[in-house]
């Protein structure tokens, strides 16, 4: 299918099912990537071993913790595998994953799936997400990959691959949508048109978090999503992240904040994943704070949450994940 091919090879037959559903019929590969990923239901689920594989878990795919203010629904998270398709034209991407279900049909079912989008502006520059700030400013280099997304020699079947969390994050848009643009930009710790980090002129400006005002406050408040994040505050712990937003339509919900209205609002957000060698020296020590003083919490409800693990992809005449199955 990344090469703009059906599915399946072969010859259809009218008397028998498709070979493929055909949306994708006559379009581009889109640039397709596939992307696969084992979750801890792999390998034990309500305390049994389910494959064998169980002495196989990898120390890094450990069950994250219930962080402050959490309101998981249980049929959006965890999971046994994770496909992820990523394409520049959605219906591409779709039928990946609907081609995937289909050929898995009596052997795995579907637990959640969630839709993304992420736009890059013509530079190619840093996407930005629903709340209209710049998503990935701090991501690490090309030189820095191998230190904190790729895992080592010392994973066994999981060198060169990397741990994946997911969190669906519903974002009270009309909410944010009401706020002074000072005060947003208060609460990331950045420019909203630039990216810059206050207190700078350019996105990639190092963030001075020493820097105070006349009044002796810091220009990047202790709250500010930036100053949280930042690797030089969580004794170097640093993630990729890909995120992308989401619109699900539109749902009742209960503002958490004042003025505490009621009513149909969209049910948007932000899709977002974190890669990194081990979660719990990455996404884990970073979001544990930030789960308590962020103050894009006030704006913010994690209601879904995964991690897995993914492997390299599959050499020549292999599949995805062997060292794992063939050991």
């Amino acid at each position: 299918m990344t090469a703009g091919l059906p599915a399946e090879p072969g010859t259809q037959q009218e008397d028998e099912p498709g070979l493929d559903s055909g949306e994708a019929l006559g379009l581009t590969p889109a640039r397709l990537t596939l992307t696969f990923g084992f979750g801890p239901d792999l390998f034990t689920l309500n305390g049994k071993d389910r494959y064998g594989l169980a002495a196989r878990r990898p120390a890094a795919l450990v069950d994250l913790p219930a962080f402050n203010g959490d309101q998981l629904v249980a049929g959006q998270c965890g999971g046994a595998l994770c496909v992820q398709a990523c394409a520049d034209d959605p219906q591409v991407a779709f039928h990946a994953v609907r081609q995937l279900s289909r050929l898995a049909y009596g052997t795995a079912t579907l637990k959640w799936v969630q839709t993304g989008f992420s736009t890059a502006p013509r530079s190619k520059g840093t996407p930005r997400n629903l709340m209209g700030f710049k998503d990935g400013t701090m991501n690490p280099t090309g030189h820095e990959m191998d230190a904190v997304v790729w895992a080592g020699a010392d994973a066994g079947w999981m060198q060169n691959g990397s741990y994946m969390v997911a969190r669906r994050i519903r974002i009270a848009l009309e909410h944010w949508d009401r706020m002074k643009v000072g005060f947003q930009e208060q609460t990331f710790g950045r420019h909203k048109a630039s990216g810059a980090p206050l207190g700078g002129t350019r996105e990639f400006d190092t963030p001075n978090f020493n820097a105070t005002d006349s009044d002796g406050n810091y220009v990047i408040p202790q709250t500010a999503h930036a100053r949280l994040g930042a690797a030089a505050l969580n004794d170097g712990a640093q993630i990729l992240r890909r995120s992308y937003g989401y619109n699900n339509g539109a749902d009742f919900t209960a503002e958490r904040w004042p003025p505490w209205t009621q009513g149909i609002e969209f049910e948007s957000g932000l899709f977002f994943q974190a890669y990194q060698k081990d979660p719990r020296n990455g996404f884990i020590k970073i979001f544990d704070k930030m789960s308590k003083f962020d103050a894009l919490n006030q704006f913010t409800t994690h209601v879904g949450s995964a991690v897995f693990a993914c492997p390299p992809g599959a050499q020549p005449g292999s599949y995805i994940g062997a060292p794992l199955f063939a050991a």
